[in-house]
């Protein structure tokens, strides 16, 4: 019999979703899709050139539900079945067929053209997963199939978010330290940084942590890497932000394959709601592969030439890598450099066809103290205007606005006094 697996909660509809709706990844599972029209098949096609579907062996056939019932008679039915239809009688008597030759655990997505609330609590009825109203979209086939995997009861899969530096030396990392410490302390969602610059990261001396572990750790024990392991390997920063610090050391060479990551990411997403990666200036296999998997993105750049073209250049790729995302987000970093020719925040939005998020002024002896001090610019001045830029950076990446401060009353003094005893 079809097994049930995720009923959906609402009745069918044509709203659209909201523009910057998270869907978790699908995890590695068989895919078989029979459909009966030629643009059906090309959605389903698009999608599986997905990232979210970069897991799972995704197959097309077409002929509908005849050419299913007849493959699984001498097949093992795979994790999903994706299943198109036209009429409501076929589809029904096609189903009670494909139960007795469907293997239990199991899961069917039937995408259709009927809007009638009496079929779709039919389909319910016979264990169907979900019902998607035709013409469908790659991004709708993306959507039903991954969240076939993202129970209701089950824990929140982690959002990924990647920084990258269009050039050397813009401060990406600077960058994202500060945002994924907005993201924890504003937005109070629990996060983790992962320096991603073996040899040359600079996370750890940013948020003053020496850990004897880190990601190197798990990078070179793949067989290791679960969720009890990475655990140990985190080093706490504050309630909400933990480190997976890079060894900066130069004893090793890091080369990786580019799925080398893998493991450790799809650990750090069953375990943290929010991860960012800080990611380094380089171009290989595993920096592309972090930066098209990623949930959101965020270019950092300086106002200069080179800066301009590096980050066209990579807003173009991942634009086309990531067809069913919204575009990345990038922001401009050290404006205002004393005798520095800058090219104008317009002429990169013009370029990029994009308006940068924020644009942060140089400011060296904030930003240079907080370095050499191993603290956040929120820790040097509490009142610094860039951390009001950190802080909206933070909610577009994440779509979350800031959590509301309860407001001290009359007696918090003396609370805080007793608390401290």
């Amino acid at each position: 019999m079809i097994s049930y697996a995720r009923q959906t909660q609402e009745e069918p509809s044509e709203a659209s979703p909201p523009a910057e709706e998270h869907i978790a990844p699908a995890p590695r599972v068989s895919v078989q899709a029979f459909c009966e029209t030629v643009e059906t098949a090309a959605a389903v096609q698009s999608a599986g050139e997905d990232r979210r579907l970069g897991k799972a062996h995704l197959k097309i056939q077409m002929g509908g539900m005849a050419a299913a019932i007849e493959a699984y008679r001498s097949a093992p039915t795979p994790n999903v079945i994706v299943l198109e239809s036209d009429t409501r009688n076929d589809l029904l008597a096609g189903l009670d067929q494909l139960a007795t030759v469907c293997d239990a655990g199991t899961r069917v997505v039937v995408i259709g053209r009927i809007n009638d609330v009496m079929l779709y609590r039919e389909l319910v009825r016979r264990g169907v997963s979900d019902y998607v109203l035709a013409p469908v979209g790659a991004i709708d086939v993306v959507r039903s199939i991954c969240n076939l995997f993202s129970a209701p009861e089950a824990k929140a899969v982690g959002r990924i978010i990647a920084v990258v530096g269009a050039k050397g030396g813009v401060g990406a990392s600077t960058i994202s330290h500060n945002v994924a410490w907005a993201i924890a302390r504003d937005l109070a969602m629990d996060a983790v940084v992962a320096d991603l610059d073996l040899a040359f990261g600079t996370a750890g001396l940013d948020y003053n942590q020496d850990p004897p572990q880190g990601i190197a750790d798990a990078v070179f024990s793949p067989d290791r890497v679960d969720t009890a392991f990475i655990d140990r390997l985190l080093s706490k920063c504050t309630d909400h932000l933990s480190l997976l610090a890079a060894p900066a050391t130069l004893d090793r060479v890091y080369d990786f394959g580019s799925d080398a990551f893998d493991s450790v990411f799809d650990t750090l997403r069953a375990t943290m709601p929010c991860i960012v990666l800080d990611i380094p200036h380089q171009w290989s296999g595993w920096t592309k592969r972090a930066l098209i998997g990623a949930d959101d993105i965020l270019i950092v750049a300086a106002p200069d030439l080179a800066n301009l073209r590096n980050a066209k250049n990579l807003f173009d790729l991942l634009k086309a890598a990531r067809p069913n995302d919204r575009p990345p987000l990038y922001c401009l970093n050290q404006v205002g450099v004393p005798k520095r020719p800058e090219i104008a925040a317009a002429e990169f939005a013009k370029a990029i066809e994009s308006q940068p998020v924020v644009s942060i002024p140089f400011e060296p002896q904030i930003f240079g103290s907080a370095a050499n001090n191993g603290q956040m610019i929120a820790e040097i001045s509490a009142n610094h205007k860039s951390i009001d830029m950190f802080l909206q950076i933070a909610q577009r990446l994440t779509g979350r606005s800031e959590t509301k401060k309860q407001k001290s009353s009359l007696l918090s003094p003396l609370i805080e006094k007793l608390r401290g005893k």
